[in-house]
């Protein structure tokens, strides 16, 4: 059981079910004051199942480059045989893609079974291709780590997916709300996945990849996270001083302290990093920043 979870990366998992609670009960609750339990904790099941059935499978193919870059993280054939990790990934797939169906009417919303079955296969695609491919990967995880917060917005009703034109005010919220933290949760895990990238740089250049620390080399890897970083701490900071006019200051405090001066000290800690084990803490830095930002979501249902 240690070694399944380690396998499905059970903290991840718990981000995503994190992710979407906050969303669900930090942003749409407050502005709609009632929603559907049911689908809800379906398309939370779906998410987590097929989440888990991606990890699997990246570990499956992976098997060779792990035991160069974390050989005492590798769980495929050291707990888990590659027949069982197969096997629990076409499974998890399967009931990640039923519980979708059991969600949302196949009628009203087919895209949304549609697109989670895109997640799927895509999943499938990075692990085999992809993820060995200058920036196709880094940005396919990074949709699907938006693709966490759009499925539950877009699952709601036909005024959400209208809240572009609507004049209804609350799908105007809720629809700036959700591209504001889907666009941050993009640009955040496009970081991490250049910065996981560098730190697996070793192991990646023996069996052919061609990340971007490979093709371009560490400085302009540096720079295009250095880019990245400032456009995400200054969209923040404008964003504080739009706030600024409703009073929140608990909330512009809490963005202050704990995302954009994080992202400031990354920045800052960047330029001197260099072996993987300094790559792996700026990883795991932007993690935790990533957890503050999902957090923050909690704050529009103390304001609304």
């Amino acid at each position: 059981m240690g070694a399944f979870l380690r396998l499905v990366r059970w903290q991840n998992l718990l981000f995503i079910v994190i992710t979407q609670c906050c969303y669900e009960y930090g942003i749409y609750l407050p502005i709609y004051k009632t929603h559907d339990l049911t689908q809800f904790i379906l398309l939370v099941i779906a998410s987590v199942l097929i989440a888990a059935a991606g990890y699997i499978i990246n570990d499956y193919f992976d098997l060779n480059i792990d035991q160069i870059n974390k050989p005492d993280k590798v769980v495929v054939n050291h707990g888990v045989s590659r027949r069982w990790a197969i096997f629990w990934h076409m499974l998890l797939s399967l009931l990640g893609f039923f519980c979708t169906v059991l969600a949302l009417s196949p009628f009203h919303f087919w895209y949304l079974i549609f697109a989670n079955l895109i997640c799927i296969v895509l999943l499938w695609l990075y692990s085999t291709n992809f993820k060995r491919q200058l920036l196709i990967g880094n940005i396919v995880i990074s949709l699907l780590t938006s693709w966490v917060i759009l499925i539950i917005f877009f699952s709601k009703s036909p005024i959400s997916l209208q809240a572009v034109t609507s004049p209804d005010q609350a799908a105007i919220r809720l629809f700036r709300l959700t591209m504001l933290y889907a666009a941050f949760a993009f640009v955040i895990s496009l970081i991490r996945e250049v910065l996981k990238d560098m730190e697996d740089r070793m192991g990646d250049q023996q069996y052919g990849c061609r990340t971007m620390p490979i093709v371009w080399g560490l400085q302009a890897s540096r720079v295009f996270i250095y880019v990245w970083i400032i456009v995400l701490a200054g969209t923040l900071l404008l964003l504080q001083v739009y706030v600024v006019a409703y009073g929140w200051w608990l909330s512009i405090a809490y963005c202050l302290l704990l995302i954009v001066l994080p992202l400031l000290l990354i920045l800052q800690q960047l330029s001197s990093a260099q072996t993987q084990p300094d790559f792996h803490r700026l990883s795991s830095w932007i993690k935790w920043v990533m957890l503050t930002g999902i957090f923050s979501m909690l704050f529009f249902a103390y304001y609304f």
